[in-house]
């Protein structure tokens, strides 16, 4: 938990962030299927993107702008953490944020790369 709200681990090399998880269906499945490693492809320099395994439910939205360090669901089977703040016209399902997203462009880097996801504290 971080400040009431669920979190969780993204470990990259020695690098490691906490993302605060929405309330909402898909971070909560996404949660049951944690520890997860997976190997993020390279996505337009703004982004890293992988399938969870089974697909997630989702409630996508056109969220507008994207923040580095947001966690989302694209379609039903898509897990991406964006590292570059831009604007979209695309949909997505919010999963969580990452706190504190400094730092985080550096250690994804320019090509793919593998994050563990993990429940905070776990």
């Amino acid at each position: 938990m971080h400040n009431g709200k669920r979190t969780m681990r993204l470990s990259i090399d020695k690098a490691v962030f906490t993302a605060t998880l929405e309330d909402n269906d898909t971070a909560w499945e996404l949660v049951k299927r944690l520890p997860l490693r997976l190997e993020m492809t390279e996505l337009n320099d703004n982004e890293k993107y992988a399938s969870p395994g089974e697909p997630l439910p989702a409630k996508a939205v056109k969220v507008g702008r994207i923040e580095a360090g947001d966690v989302m669901l694209w379609g039903d089977d898509c897990l991406v953490v964006f590292y570059k703040s831009f604007f979209t016209p695309y949909s997505y399902t919010r999963i969580g944020r990452i706190v504190d997203a400094e730092g985080l462009a550096k250690a994804v880097g320019s090509g793919n790369v593998r994050i563990d996801f993990r429940e905070a504290g776990k």
